[in-house]
């Protein structure tokens, strides 16, 4: 096998395949996390090891992503409108969801609302927990727009939900002063 690839996809397929679930369901989320370290593994040997593993990883993910943005969005849209959530496992999130249906559906509706690249930027963010700076490396974004487009997304989910009274829903997406 190819030099260290073993311990990345050991140590890094967790999370991504966590940060893709969430992003997609369980099902597509298993088929994009394996198309993802198929293709890093396809291109390991041109991978810089300067870089860091993780944003290019994400990166990656990220492009796969976009190919499947529309069913994203019409599940974002459908939970806004129903309340079903068909991406999150029932039996995980019974409770917290029992308590917070309402600033759920709401955060799911602003955040089908968002652009492609909005939503990826603060998704990368709060639920990859990738920093700015990693967030920029793995959509090929300079460090400012990503800065700026985080800011001003938090911005913008911030006022719809606070007009709402749903903004305890979206915490974790909004919260500010995060490390670079």
């Amino acid at each position: 096998m190819r030099s260290g690839f073993a311990e990345a996809f050991r140590h890094e397929y967790p999370s991504l395949q966590r940060y893709l679930r969430r992003r997609v369901g369980s099902a597509l989320a298993d088929d994009l996390a394996a198309q993802t370290f198929a293709t890093a593994y396809a291109n390991w040997e041109r991978f810089d090891r300067t870089r860091a593993l993780r944003p290019w990883l994400y990166g990656i993910a990220a492009n796969l992503l976009r190919h499947h943005w529309r069913t994203e969005r019409r599940q974002l849209q459908a939970y806004a409108r129903t309340g079903v959530d068909v991406v999150a496992n029932d039996l995980d999130h019974a409770v917290e969801r029992a308590d917070a249906e309402g600033r759920k559906r709401e955060l799911a509706g602003a955040l089908a609302e968002l652009g492609d690249a909005e939503r990826d930027i603060l998704l990368l963010h709060a639920w990859a927990e990738l920093t700015d700076r990693e967030i920029a490396e793995a959509l090929s974004l300079p460090l400012g727009t990503v800065k700026s487009r985080l800011h001003r997304t938090r911005a913008l989910l911030r006022n719809r939900l606070s007009g709402s009274g749903q903004e305890q829903g979206g915490a974790s997406l909004l919260a500010e002063g995060e490390p670079e």
